[in-house]
């Protein structure tokens, strides 16, 4: 493992923005580009801000308060290089993280984004990217519908959650 991946491991073992309903054409050029489902919340967005161009972490909360099944296969933004999920897990005593292909939002159920969890890796920033910024990231569903979500960034040590607080 790289020194970037065990200080990630380390900082993301343990440890109410709406969503924008307009797909970001520029993250993926060949997305459909029809508005996200009604049905889909998306709230507690943020990033964890790493200095020196570290790799950061994504974190949110996705609620479908509707009675199909979604599946989210991929995500991307303009700020960074790659977006991809990841999950943190217990094996053996050791705290280990590992891509994530897909992830199910099971009708009317949610998924959270948290540290020791599922979280975004956010690699490669294209932009000087501090404390205060907005990123926009759209998730990708597997029916071809994309979510823009804003997310806010904070210092590592900002736990307490953002204080917009908004829904859909």
């Amino acid at each position: 493992m790289t020194l970037t991946g065990v200080l990630l491991a380390m900082l993301l073992g343990q440890a109410d923005i709406q969503a924008d309903p307009q797909a970001d054409p520029q993250a993926d050029p060949q997305a459909d580009t029809q508005a996200a489902p009604s049905d889909i919340k998306v709230t507690d967005a943020w990033i964890r801000w790493l200095p020196a161009n570290l790799p950061g972490a994504g974190y949110m909360t996705l609620t479908n308060a509707g009675s199909a099944p979604y599946t989210l296969v991929g995500a991307g933004s303009e700020d960074y290089g790659e977006v991809s999920f990841h999950q943190t897990r217990n094996h053996d005593g050791m705290s280990e993280m590992k891509p994530v292909d897909t992830i199910i939002l099971k009708a009317r159920s949610s998924v959270r984004f948290a540290e020791g969890g599922y979280h975004l890796m956010l690699l490669q920033p294209r932009r000087s990217i501090q404390p205060g910024d907005r990123v926009l990231v759209t998730l990708r569903l597997g029916n071809g519908r994309t979510i823009g979500v804003p997310f806010l960034v904070r210092r590592g040590s900002e736990t307490a959650a953002p204080t917009a607080n908004s829904s859909r």
